[in-house]
């Protein structure tokens, strides 16, 4: 890397690790990704949501400059990946969704065998290996056959391999796909562990690994974005997503309840004899319980119950996806390969 590109990548003056514009990815007449546009500053965990067949892996394989934007620009800590790709991919650990690793090899031999694919030499890379080791919780298996391992710390191999030479990018495609509910709280951890000094985005069907790691919420379907927001921020968007409920007793409550500034819908619910429950869908910022707490102090009920319910990122996802048209089937362009799984 030249003096210049170095200090192009560190001035970062707006803080962003990666840039997304305007970005649409073509085989042949389908496209795979649709004027994509977003940003992830330095030091954010971003989830990449969306269905099979949405774009995610095409959208990553472009990131990491696998594949090329058919229109667009992408940018890496302020370098565009077409102009300076091996540049860019210095700064980029990968980790794909099939996490190819070499069986035969022990977990020393395969991190020497990436040391050395990443031209780490001397110090550097006694030090990288030694930390990248610690980091991933590999120093008790570092002198086993990679087939001997877990599945769990197969996917910590490959990890380790995708930091080796310390990125400040870290791009996971699906990392705890087929790993047991014990297996995925450990690689969340790490993941985690990971982020403290990295930018990392992750594609995952694990919905749970969006909620308990990532801080952002990216959402693609059918080549599209149709959401990026903060995690605890996504239910704003989906009509019905926030809801609160009540348990009362009193007179004329349901009707009273719908006229609430913000109450989209009033949903009666089973309830004990003498009480009344409901769970009120609303929209907007303004949270209705203080007007519900008003309401029932000047009417005389007596409130048994009065809280926010947390919306389930699964049907937020399921609600924000549905919108869309079912995609029309296929007469041009090449059939779907694993490539196109995304």
């Amino acid at each position: 890397m030249t003096t210049t590109e170095t200090q192009q990548a560190t001035q970062d003056t707006d803080g962003l690790a990666i840039e997304v514009q305007n970005v649409t990815k073509l085989f042949g007449e389908r496209r795979a990704v649709d004027d994509v546009t977003f940003r992830i500053r330095k030091g954010e965990i971003v989830g990449f949501l969306g269905p099979n067949g949405s774009g995610k892996t095409t959208t990553m394989r472009m990131l990491t400059s696998y594949y090329s934007p058919d229109v667009g620009r992408i940018k890496i800590k302020g370098i565009d990946t077409q102009e300076k790709d091996i540049t860019t991919r210095e700064f980029i650990g990968y980790l794909p969704e099939n996490n190819p690793l070499y069986g035969d090899l022990l977990v020393k031999e395969y991190l020497d065998f990436v040391a050395d694919v990443r031209g780490l030499k001397g110090a550097r890379r006694r030090e990288n290996i030694a930390s990248t080791v610690d980091e991933a919780g590999l120093q008790e298996y570092y002198y086993r056959p990679v087939s001997t391992l877990s599945k769990g710390y197969r996917q910590r191999t490959g990890l380790a391999g995708a930091i080796l030479h310390r990125p400040d990018i870290l791009i996971m495609d699906e990392p705890t796909e087929g790993l047991d509910p014990n297996q995925r709280v450990t690689i969340r951890e790490l993941i985690r562990n990971l982020g403290r000094d990295r930018t990392i985005m992750l594609s995952t069907h694990v919905l749970q690994e969006i909620e308990g790691t990532c801080d952002r919420l990216l959402v693609i379907n059918k080549g599209k974005l149709i959401a990026d927001d903060p995690v605890k921020e996504i239910s704003k968007r989906v009509k019905g997503a926030r809801a609160i409920h009540v348990e009362v007793q009193g007179k004329d409550v349901e009707a009273a309840l719908a006229k609430l500034d913000g109450v989209a819908a009033v949903h009666a619910q089973p309830s004990p004899e003498g009480r009344l429950r409901f769970i009120l869908d609303y929209s907007g910022d303004a949270d209705p319980r203080p007007q519900v707490f008003q309401l029932a102090k000047k009417r005389d009920w007596v409130l048994w119950e009065l809280h926010e319910v947390e919306a389930r990122l699964q049907d937020i996802f399921h609600a924000l996806t549905v919108e869309q048209q079912a995609p029309k089937p296929e007469t041009h362009g090449p059939s779907k390969s694993s490539e196109d799984k995304q």
